[in-house]
């Protein structure tokens, strides 16, 4: 129990709340399973649709996806040496600023949003039921009613602005909208571009599923090779270096397979 107790001393202490015992820079990842976890680090790779050649990949021990969208895709377009690039990403990427991001860039971007409205969960609305018409600034309800502007105020680090309608308390299916007095809907300051990206994603609905048949190949060949799902080294350094040979190799075989070794020894020795 004391050393237990020592443990959770230096836990307390940790920028992240977090320590491993056989590796110090492995950390938590997040996991598709309920109450499941992964100790190690996340891979991030982008990866060519034509080829499945990996055109640049990091190793970080950050335990979700979320603040990797806009590095990864702009580390992409720098080895490319492109000015425009479209990128497809799991949902695990979703995030505002991180699209933005992209957007400023030229890097347009396709994914999906992750389904967290607790309104949609109990039955209810979503936002998605709402529609916005640009032109007058107004959301209009499932109701037809038009919901108008009334304050701003920034949360999280976004500044949000706040509709609603004061027909709420008349309306036939409230109980299908809202438990309040009325249903407020707020919107992003740059929400037309999370618009733009349900919009792509709506016109191109195969994009998911050609997502995961380009960027998982790469990753099910290396694991394959592996023999195994983990790392054999440990500590951040190792683990890159571990995986930059594994990048290497995995590229050499693809274009081995795509141009042949002859062109391939002449092209490296150019």
């Amino acid at each position: 129990m004391r050393r237990l107790e020592g443990l959770e001393a230096q836990r307390q202490e940790a920028p992240d709340q977090q320590i491993s015992l056989s590796d110090p820079d492995a950390r938590s990842m997040a996991t598709s399973g309920r109450g499941s976890g992964v100790v190690g680090y996340n891979v991030q790779v982008a990866v060519d649709r034509e080829h499945h050649l990996i055109v640049t990949h990091e190793v970080i021990n950050v335990g979700n996806d979320r603040s990797q969208l806009s590095p990864m895709a702009e580390q992409t377009k720098a080895v490319l040496e492109v000015e425009e690039l479209d990128v497809v990403a799991d949902r695990g990427y979703f995030d505002s600023e991180e699209i933005l991001a992209c957007d400023r860039a030229g890097i347009t971007v396709t994914l999906p949003k992750p389904m967290t409205s607790r309104a949609k969960k109990q039955g209810r609305f979503g936002k998605e039921d709402f529609r916005y018409v640009a032109d007058e600034d107004v959301y209009v309800c499932p109701a037809g009613e038009r919901m108008t502007y009334r304050y701003k105020r920034e949360q999280d680090g976004l500044m949000l602005r706040y509709y609603w309608t004061g027909a709420c308390s008349t309306c036939a299916i409230k109980d299908r909208c809202t438990p309040s007095k009325e249903r407020r809907v707020n919107r992003w300051e740059h929400e037309d571009v999370l618009e733009a990206v349900q919009r792509r994603l709506d016109e191109n609905p195969q994009a998911m599923r050609e997502r995961r048949e380009t960027v998982e190949h790469p990753f099910g060949t290396i694991k394959a090779r592996m023999g195994a799902t983990h790392f054999l080294m440990k500590r951040l350094k190792n683990v890159r270096t571990e995986m930059a040979l594994s990048v290497l190799a995995y590229n050499l075989t693809r274009v081995t397979n795509i141009i042949g070794i002859r062109p391939l020894i002449q092209a490296m020795g150019a």
